[in-house]
C-alpha cells in the first residue's frame, strides 16, 4: 500500500470527518604558480591532485633555457618521484590518492638562463612558487523538516498516536536507503486562520539522517562513502517531499473537500539542508573562500573531534586533520 494512502486511512480511523576546487586552473587543467603569492589548491580526499606547474603562466608562454626544478614537500624535504608523487622533467607535480597528512606547503624552486645575443653572456634567474594544498571532502547532508497537521484538540491520545504513526511511515519510506528519522518532536498550538477562526494544529519537526544502523553496508567497500550517503539522503528527501505533496493532493481533490479533523496543512512543509563534517575536517569560508562549501582538513593549531562544521583551536596540534587536542 502506498505510504500516503496508509496515512490517509489512519487519519480517518483516528478522527473521522472533520536543494576540484581552486581559482588558478587554466584551460589546460594545470595550476600555475604566482610569484610572491601562495596558490591555494583543494584536493578531494582519495583523489589525485591537479597538475601543479613550477612556473607562472606568463613564463610558461615564453621560451626557457636550461630550466631546473626542485620541489620541496610539507616535511621540508625534496620530493622525488614514487608511487604517490609524480614529477615530470618539465617541473609538473601531481600527488596521487591524496590524504590528510599530505596537506601543507609545496614549494618549487625554478631557475633558468637568459643569454644576451650579442655577447652570449649568461645570467641565471631564480624564482620560487608556493602552493598550499588542502585535502577536502564533501559535507555530509541531512535535512531538517517541519510540517503541520490540524487536530480537534491539543488534549488527547490521538495527537501522540498520529505523531508515532507518521514517524513510522516516514522511516519505512526511506528504510531501503539506509536513512532514518531522528530527533522527532511536536507541539500543539491554536492558530487564528483568516475566515476560519481558531484552529488547533500540530507543529511537527524531524531530521532525516543518512546514517541509519547498517549504513556502511551501502558503501560497497568504498573507502570514501560520502558520495553514496549523500545520494541516498537526496533520494530520501525527494520521497518525503512527494509523500506530503500527495497528502495535499488527496485532500484537495480525491475527497471533494471533505477533510478528516486531523489532516496535513497544505503548504506547511518546510525543509532546510544541514551540513556536517567528518572528524578532522571543517568549514571556514574566510580562510577557504575558494572552497567555501567544502569540509577542508583542519590545519595545524586546530582540530575537530566529531561531526561538527568548524575546526576548534588547539595550539598544541601540529598536524593536518587532527581529531583531538593533544
Amino acid at each position: 500500500m502506498r505510504a500516503w494512502v496508509l496515512l490517509s486511512a489512519v487519519l480517518w480511523y483516528l478522527t473521522g470527518v472533520g536543494w576540484q576546487r581552486n581559482s588558478e586552473r587554466t584551460e589546460k587543467g594545470f595550476i600555475y604558480g604566482k610569484p610572491g603569492h601562495p596558490v591555494k589548491v583543494y584536493v578531494k580526499l582519495h583523489h589525485n591532485s591537479p597538475v601543479l606547474v613550477c612556473m607562472d603562466f606568463k613564463r610558461a608562454e615564453r621560451e626557457t633555457v636550461d630550466p631546473t626544478y626542485l620541489w620541496v614537500g610539507p616535511n621540508e624535504k625534496p620530493l622525488t618521484g614514487n608511487n604517490r608523487i609524480n614529477i615530470t622533467n618539465t617541473g609538473k607535480l601531481m600527488v596521487k590518492d591524496f590524504l590528510e597528512p599530505l596537506s601543507g606547503l609545496y614549494t618549487c624552486s625554478f631557475s633558468y638562463k637568459t643569454i644576451k645575443a650579442e655577447t652570449q653572456e649568461e645570467k641565471v634567474v631564480k624564482q620560487r612558487y608556493d602552493f598550499m594544498i588542502f585535502a577536502y571532502r564533501e559535507p555530509d547532508y541531512s535535512y531538517q523538516m517541519a510540517v503541520r497537521f490540524t487536530t480537534k484538540s491539543c488534549v488527547g491520545k490521538y495527537n501522540d498516536l498520529l505523531f508515532r504513526v507518521l514517524k513510522k511511515i516516514l522511516d519505512n519510506l526511506i528504510f531501503d536507503l539506509s536513512c532514518h528519522i531522528i530527533e522527532p518532536s511536536y507541539k500543539c498550538h491554536f492558530v487564528k486562520v483568516p475566515k476560519h477562526g481558531l484552529v488547533h494544529e500540530l507543529f511537527i519537526a524531524f531530521q532525516v539522517n543518512p546514517f541509519a544502523p547498517g549504513w556502511k553496508g551501502t558503501c560497497n567497500e568504498s573507502i570514501d562513502c560520502e558520495d553514496t550517503t549523500n545520494h541516498n539522503i537526496l533520494q530520501a528527501r525527494n520521497r518525503i517531499e512527494e509523500f506530503f505533496r500527495s497528502q495535499a493532493y488527496i485532500f484537495n481533490h480525491d475527497l471533494n473537500k471533505t477533510l478528516p479533523a486531523m489532516h496535513f496543512v497544505d503548504h506547511s512543509f518546510q525543509i532546510v539542508r544541514m551540513d556536517s563534517c567528518r572528524p578532522g575536517f571543517g568549514k571556514n569560508e574566510g580562510l577557504h573562500s575558494n572552497c567555501a562549501t567544502c569540509c577542508v582538513v583542519c590545519s595545524p593549531g586546530t582540530f575537530s573531534p566529531d561531526v561538527d562544521v568548524t575546526c576548534q583551536t588547539c595550539i598544541s596540534v601540529q598536524i593536518y586533520g587532527a581529531k583531538s587536542c593533544q
